[in-house]
This record gives C-alpha cells, sequence and structure tokens, in this order.
C-alpha cells in the first residue's frame, strides 16, 4: 500500500444555496486542499469539536468515541481510502488487543471522531490527486488578464428614448456650483438649525 498523506481540517465552509457544508483538508506541508461535501448535522459535529464546546450529554460521535474505550479498542488514525462516482470512503483504524481493526465509515463521520480522539486523519494518494486542488495551479490559464473591452451594444429606440430623460437632467445641472462651498443661492432656510443653548 502507498504511504498514505496526512492533512489536517482548514474549514468547515456554509454553501449558501444548500443544506451542504464543506469540509476543506489541507495536506500537511503543502498547499494541496480536499474540499469534501458533508451533511449540515456532521458539519455541526465537527465545528463543535474543534471549538471544544462542552455539551452536557454526549453526541453521537461522542457515544462513538466512549463505546470505542469502553471496548479497550485505542483509536489510531482515520483514513480516506477511496473515491468512487463521487462518494468518498473512510475507515476507522483501530487497535484492540494488539490487533490493527478497519470500521467502515463516512469521511465525515469519521473526521468528527477524529478530532474528538485527537488522531491524525489519512488519505490515500488516489483519492488526493483525483479530488485535491492547488489553489494557483487550478486558475484556468489566462483567467486573470483582464477580459477585452468591446463596444457597448447598440440600444434600441425604446432604450434610448428611456435615457434621454436622463441626459436633460444631466445638462441642466451646473455642476460648477455644486461643487462650490460658497454657493450664493443657497436658502439659508434649508440649512440645518443649531439648538440654543439653554
Amino acid at each position: 500500500m502507498p504511504d498514505m498523506i496526512e492533512v489536517q481540517i482548514d474549514s468547515v465552509r456554509v454553501h449558501l444555496m444548500t443544506p451542504q457544508r464543506l469540509v476543506v483538508l489541507k495536506q500537511l506541508n503543502s498547499d494541496r486542499y480536499l474540499p469534501i461535501w458533508v451533511g449540515p448535522y456532521e458539519a455541526e459535529a465537527i465545528t463543535v469539536a474543534l471549538q471544544e464546546v462542552e455539551m452536557s450529554r454526549p453526541l453521537t460521535h461522542d457515544l462513538l468515541k466512549n463505546v470505542f474505550g469502553a471496548f479497550n479498542a485505542r483509536i489510531l488514525r482515520i483514513e480516506i481510502v477511496k473515491l468512487q462516482n463521487d462518494i468518498f470512503y473512510g475507515n476507522i483504524v483501530a487497535d484492540l488487543n494488539g490487533k490493527e481493526i478497519h470500521v467502515d465509515s463516512r469521511p465525515s463521520d469519521a473526521i468528527a471522531l477524529s478530532v474528538r480522539a485527537h488522531v491524525p486523519i489519512l488519505v490515500h494518494p488516489s483519492v488526493m490527486n483525483e479530488a485535491g486542488i492547488v489553489p494557483e495551479q487550478d486558475i484556468p490559464e489566462g483567467a486573470q488578464e483582464e477580459p477585452e473591452k468591446s463596444e457597448p451594444a447598440p440600444l434600441s429606440k425604446e432604450g434610448a428614448e428611456r435615457l434621454s430623460v436622463f441626459e436633460d437632467f444631466l445638462g441642466k445641472l451646473d455642476l460648477d456650483k455644486l461643487d462650490s462651498k460658497d454657493n450664493p443661492d443657497d436658502d439659508p432656510s434649508d440649512q440645518p438649525k443649531k439648538p440654543k443653548k439653554k
């Protein structure tokens, strides 16, 4: 098996148009990221653990961690091992009496557990190669160049008539008077009155 790539949680992001959340994992000592869509409850479970919010009763992932402990199984690491049909597959790897066991898991649940157990998150190189992104490299070529300026499309007769109202208004404005602080046409009654001192 090739060497797994260690990552850490970079951020948990909200998509405003859908109830989905995005967990962004960052490769250690690299600017490569792995975004994984998760449900809102799993995202909340990850965020609560990251912020070390104390709950009065154990949440589902706290319960799972406690079950491992009750059976003397020590969680060693979390693995994201496969990406198939846009679905990520993960494992919770634990040590039980000297024997390494792998428990199939959704990556979102595994990540929520990893934060609570303080264990590393590892990604298979094939997953990182397929779904990982490097921001600078993933910008399309020429995307930073300024677009060529083109002539505006000609106005229709109706559009020209509508704009003529504004042209007439702007033509009547005396911009020099607007800029002048000492405008003789200013009516003192328009100025705000200062309150009298009592």
